[in-house]
């Protein structure tokens, strides 16, 4: 069966199709489920009072005491349990670890550039900008005088100039790159 093409059924009108009659809907109640509902809460009820220890208006059972005159069994006292030693703990307190790190190479020089301007003054704004975040930056002039480079570092690692790097970024300076150049 074609369930895309298929047509919907005629909407019946919430009035019943009849025009004049506005008849409340009768409700019919399914007895059968109120009482089995009924029926069921009641056993939880006394199954629950059952686990938690029964009838609380029945009297406590009466326990008979034995008379003195037989004699009581003797039960002997159950020894202290012995006290764990474990070796493992004495012998790591006095060991040590070696680990042999290789020294990393360091690369060339990191540059972080920041931007790049035509006019000086542009590049003395970022500059100060910079500043004021506690960095120092210097503007070097490329392209014969024609662009002003605004350049941090340098760097030995990557890792100090993605530091400074972030530092800038949450102050609103993004764009920074960082290269492998040396001046």
């Amino acid at each position: 069966m074609d369930y895309a093409n298929r047509k919907r059924p005629p909407q019946r009108k919430p009035g019943g199709g009849k025009k004049g009659s506005k008849k409340a809907p009768e409700r019919n109640v399914p007895w059968g489920i109120v009482v089995l509902a009924i029926v069921l809460v009641l056993a939880l009820v006394i199954g629950l009072r059952f686990i938690a220890g029964g009838n609380p208006n029945a009297p406590e059972p009466v326990t008979q005491e034995v008379p003195p005159s037989q004699p009581q069994p003797t039960v002997e006292p159950i020894p202290e349990k012995p006290e764990e030693r474990w070796q493992y703990i004495e012998e790591l307190e006095n060991l040590e670890v070696e680990v042999d790190v290789p020294e990393r190479e360091l690369g060339p020089p990191k540059l972080m550039q920041c931007g790049s301007f035509r006019k000086r003054a542009d590049a003395e704004r970022l500059k100060a900008a910079i500043a004021m975040q506690g960095l120092e930056s210097e503007i070097y002039p490329s392209n014969g005088g024609t662009w002003y480079r605004v350049v941090l570092g340098p760097y030995e690692t990557k890792r100090a100039a993605e530091a400074d790097r972030h530092t800038l970024q949450r102050a609103g300076i993004h764009g920074c790159q960082i290269w492998n150049w040396n001046l």
